[in-house]
């Protein structure tokens, strides 16, 4: 064994030792051409350029990974926010949203010239050579994107004779035209009379007046389905229309004539060839509700409306707009428009800045010329980013009452939530204590930030250690009422698992519910390893036995909130050894092979979002940052410290880093809804390399990761055990 430890030493050595420089070993990479997050292939980072380097000395791999930890702290540290003290970076999503943009203010008749003009030419930029957008960065044309942007060009005054607009028709009728576009696509389109009513799935606001606790109730559906759905409820009920001039029209995307389109045969409403499904079914049902709406019982009606007004009224008093997300704030200013609320109303206006906060400004190259753009991100994160590099700092070595990580935490204790949201219908029990993803999201804390957000917490020495230990009891208690029945976590709600909702042609996106997931499983089951708890835990026992359940064939875990397998193997194993579980057993070895066999040429890992359509592609693709900091803290989770692929990856993360201690990364490696919607963390990059190597170092340097011995120090200290 010591003699396989000293080959081992002199192997991984070597290869680190290719880094030249003690303080630059990133050299070569600093003027490397910026990606783009959108093209017609994949991009792969840079490759190191030898002959650039300059002649120097070689250094040993301790000092290689010292430097690198240091100059990424430093890059961070020069990044937070001097006033709160939290960390946020740009989120970023696809064109859908700034194509959604354009057409909403063009719907208000609020158009800004300059900022159209911006996002115009960043849909220009983001087109593919075939005439197509994608929805992440790699892949192919896809119909919805395509179609959006393309009517979202035209009402913008681009003619159909441009050949970016030329290009993109051609593409849209290899793909079918716009029937073969998803539903909330032809809703967007309906709003400007370019889409029939009858073509779109009939959702009557009357649903609102069914009980909370009945199967088909609107609190059975996830948070951002709700808070989506409730002001378009309104707005199907008054199906306003734009006119708009014939030009600016899309009959051009249809392939027979608009008039004769048969809506029955095209999705959501074409049928299984089955006599008797459940989507079948609910396709009846739509017919049934249609003719409904055409005589709808007034009283009943008008009473529906009042309570899907005043539910949005209700959630719209916060200063972060309608759940914190793009579409639903979208969908609130046109709910308020069809109420009456006149475009100068206070309250429109504040909906619509809240909208107009979400816009990036940047530049892109177009025709071979630097161009202003903008674009819309889907929501804020700063929680998130905080809580995760927090962590990760911590890793690294920053004592626990540094200033920084003294003013990060204080501003996370300042977001705790205080209010009851909607989360009280599924768990009646629980006491707010959770954490949100956005700047302000009262009524929507959620499972995945409440752990982070208490992970690091636990890791930290405040001045007040009484308020510390009362709001990591008061977020521990809530995180453990949402444990659904089958023993996992879903993100918002408990048992929020009704799957006959993805039959309902409206859910095309099969993304109306939020299900226990293994990722969220083992983030709580890390959680609590924080904050001094073992496997013998009640909430742990029946974890350990969902995510048992859910481990794939291979031995890999499906990462529903992060791209994807290498993720949720990630999240797993890291949970299982912060718990104490045997990371000898066969099911974790299993887990361990999967990764080491992902392993690319270069000594990174990647996957595609391609994997969340064909499990043949789970855990391949381009070698990315972030994905390659996931496979290293899995394995390492899972004990092996001391073996070729670490070294490999290890070595891939110190060769793409940049001079200025930071990485970078084009690929969409966070998943908001599988196969529909997709985002690009622009921090994934940063702090998940971070983590990786900090906790490389402290193995390979004590033995242990040094969060395990903070975790020592809170299991023997018992100051975070609220059970007895």
């Amino acid at each position: 064994m010591k003699l396989f430890r000293t080959l081992f030493d002199r192997i991984s050595s070597s290869l680190l030792a290719t880094i030249p420089g003690k303080y630059n070993p990133a050299i070569g990479y600093a003027q490397a051409p910026p990606l783009r997050l959108v093209s017609d292939k994949i991009t792969p980072l840079a490759a190191p350029d030898l002959s650039r380097r300059p002649s120097a000395h070689t250094v040993s791999q301790p000092d290689a990974i010292d430097d690198a930890i240091r100059r990424s702290q430093s890059w961070f540290l020069s990044k937070q926010d001097p006033a709160e003290g939290f960390w946020v970076a740009e989120l970023e999503a696809d064109t859908t949203l700034t194509s959604e943009y354009l057409m909403l203010r063009r719907f208000l008749d609020c158009v800004d010239p300059v900022k159209e003009e911006r996002a115009v030419k960043y849909l220009r930029t983001m087109q593919l050579p075939d005439g197509g957008w994608p929805i992440h960065y790699g892949g192919p044309a896809e119909i919805s994107a395509s179609v959006k942007a393309y009517f979202a060009l035209k009402l913008s005054g681009v003619p159909a004779t441009d050949p970016c607009l030329l290009r993109a028709h051609e593409r849209i009728m290899v793909m079918g035209g716009v029937v073969q576009a998803n539903v909330f696509t032809k809703i967007a389109l309906a709003l400007f009379d370019q889409y029939d009513w009858e073509g779109v799935p009939h959702m009557p606001v009357e649903i609102m007046l069914l009980p909370k606790r009945f199967y088909f109730s609107i609190y059975a559906i996830s948070y951002w389905s709700r808070a989506v759905l409730i002001p378009l409820l309104i707005v199907f009920a008054h199906q306003p229309v734009c006119r708009i001039p014939r030009e600016q029209g899309i009959e051009e995307l249809y392939l027979v004539p608009r008039g004769q389109v048969p809506y029955w045969k095209y999705p959501p409403f074409n049928k299984d060839q089955a006599w008797f499904t459940p989507h079948n079914f609910f396709v009846m049902l739509d017919a049934v509700l249609k003719l409904y709406d055409r005589m709808p019982l007034l009283w009943l009606r008008e009473k529906a409306m009042h309570k899907a007004a005043t539910w949005m009224l209700d959630h719209l008093k916060g200063s972060g707009g309608l759940g914190a997300i793009y579409p639903a704030m979208a969908n609130s200013v046109l709910a308020l428009r069809c109420l009456g609320y006149e475009m100068d109303d206070p309250l429109v206006q504040k909906a619509l800045r809240e909208i107009e906060e979400l816009e990036v400004y940047d530049t892109a190259t177009l025709d071979g010329q630097r161009v202003a753009t903008l674009h819309l991100q889907p929501c804020h994160s700063p929680i998130w980013d905080t809580a995760l590099l927090m962590n990760a700092l911590s890793e690294a070595g920053m004592p626990q009452d540094h200033p920084a990580l003294v003013k990060a935490g204080a501003y996370l204790m300042s977001r705790q939530t205080k209010a009851v949201g909607d989360w009280t219908i599924s768990s009646p029990q629980a006491e707010p204590g959770g954490w949100y993803f956005q700047f302000e999201n009262e009524l929507y804390p959620d499972v995945d930030d409440s752990a982070v957000v208490l992970m690091a917490l636990a890791k930290l020495k405040m001045p007040e250690p009484a308020d510390l230990r009362e709001s990591i009891r008061r977020g521990m208690q809530w995180v453990l009422a949402m444990q659904s029945s089958d023993g996992g976590w879903g993100a918002y709600d408990k048992d929020n698992n009704r799957v006959v909702f993805n039959y309902i042609p409206f859910a095309d996106h099969k993304a109306l519910l939020d299900p226990s997931t293994a990722d969220l499983t083992g983030r709580c089951l890390e959680m609590l390893g924080a904050l001094g708890y073992d496997r013998s835990h009640p909430a742990a026992q029946s974890a350990l036995a969902f995510i048992k359940k859910e481990q794939e064939a291979d031995g890999s875990w499906y990462g529903r909130w992060g791209v994807n397998y290498i993720y949720g193997t990630w999240s797993v194993l890291a949970g299982l050894r912060a718990i104490g579980e045997d990371v000898s057993s066969p099911y974790i070895r299993r887990a361990v092979s999967w990764l080491e066999s992902k392993q690319n040429p270069d000594g990174g890992w990647g996957e595609a979002c391609h994997s969340y359509a064909e499990e043949a592609h789970s855990g391949k693709g381009q070698s990315t940052p972030s994905q390659t900091a996931w496979a290293l803290m899995a394995l390492m989770s899972a004990g092996v410290t001391e073996s070729l692929s670490i070294a490999r990856g290890v070595q891939f993360l110190l060769r793409h880093q940049l001079k200025d201690g930071s990485w970078e990364e084009v690929m969409h490696t966070g998943t908001g809804f599988p196969r529909v919607f997709y985002l690009r963390y622009h921090w994934y990059c940063q702090y998940f390399p971070l983590w990786a190597l900090a906790m490389y170092r402290n193995l390979r340097s004590r033995g242990r990761m040094r969060s395990e011995e903070l975790q020592e120090q809170v299991e023997s200290s018992g100051c975070y055990r609220f059970d007895h």
